[in-house]
């Protein structure tokens, strides 16, 4: 798979003068829209001047901005392309059977050019007890944000999986604020209720953190950590595999963090087990606690 062009901006970001600085964080805060326009609509997004939009495309190794604009446009495609576009696509591919390889190659690509400190910084945000942490997800994502839910609610209080009907999710959002923590999964097509419930959150002060795809849901305009993940695979379907490594390297990540919180919090949770099914005393807690 072709590498994403954001990913190669986000890996050479220290790369570039201060002025070409502003026009990359200008294009990742609306990607790929940004670069759709006019030069000087760029230039003016970012507060720079035409020629410094000129030379950052230059320094992506784009001969001019009609070709920048080429490159933008095709991962503009690939994101909106439904699984039955893409199954048309694929249907003369050779029957070689790479996915398994996709998907071990999705994974450590994932992890080779996530941005340098989001981990860290988003896994100390996540353990600090201080904070109240919301998981939201889409249609085929919110199994992530349960899954994520129900592990960290083991090693720390406060925890809350958004889910059911869309009216029921203002309930939730009605609370949230600059104490809270919103972790938002979403990838290709994204999900407009989504987003819209990201982007209240912000605004009522809450901190965002996005788990997302090579091309980034447009909830990495207000999120402060995003955590990009490689979803293609020879399928009509996105794969979900790099998305759950982030999500478990997370859980392992907090657990580590409170590491004597958590074990007494397993320890609490095997008593209150046992007393309520006598028949549980003596196993081992798996963990699915």
């Amino acid at each position: 798979m072709e590498r994403p062009l954001l990913e190669d901006i986000r890996d050479r970001l220290d790369e570039f003068t201060a002025t070409e600085k502003k026009a990359a964080h200008a294009l990742m805060a609306n990607y790929p829209m940004q670069g759709l326009g006019t030069v000087a609509q760029f230039a003016e997004a970012a507060g720079v001047s035409s020629p410094t939009i000129l030379r950052f495309v230059g320094r992506l190794g784009f001969p001019g901005f009609a070709e920048f604009q080429k490159k933008l446009r095709s991962e503009l495609e690939s994101q909106l392309n439904s699984p039955l576009a893409r199954s048309t696509s694929m249907a003369d591919a050779p029957d070689r059977d790479p996915h398994v390889s996709q998907l071990i190659d999705n994974v450590r690509e994932t992890f080779a050019h996530l941005p340098k400190g989001e981990l860290t910084g988003l896994t100390k945000l996540l353990a600090d007890e201080r904070k109240t942490v919301h998981l939201i997800g889409g249609r085929f994502t919110d199994g992530l944000a349960r899954y994520m839910a129900a592990h960290l609610r083991i090693v720390r209080p406060n925890v809350n999986h958004v889910a059911g009907q869309q009216g029921n999710w203002l309930d939730q959002l009605i609370g949230i604020g600059p104490k809270d923590v919103v972790v938002v999964f979403d990838i290709r097509r994204y999900q407009a209720e989504i987003i819209q419930f990201a982007e209240a959150a912000a605004k009522q002060g809450a901190t965002v953190a996005l788990v997302t795809d090579s091309w980034m849901s447009p909830v990495g305009r207000i999120a402060s950590f995003v955590l990009p993940a490689r979803v293609a695979v020879p399928s009509p379907w996105d794969s979900s595999l790099a998305l759950m490594a982030i999500a478990e390297v997370l859980i392992a990540g907090v657990t580590r963090e409170n590491q004597g919180r958590a074990q007494e919090r397993m320890r609490a949770l095997e008593k209150l087990r046992n007393e309520i099914d006598p028949l549980t005393e003596g196993r081992a807690m798996g963990p699915d606690i």
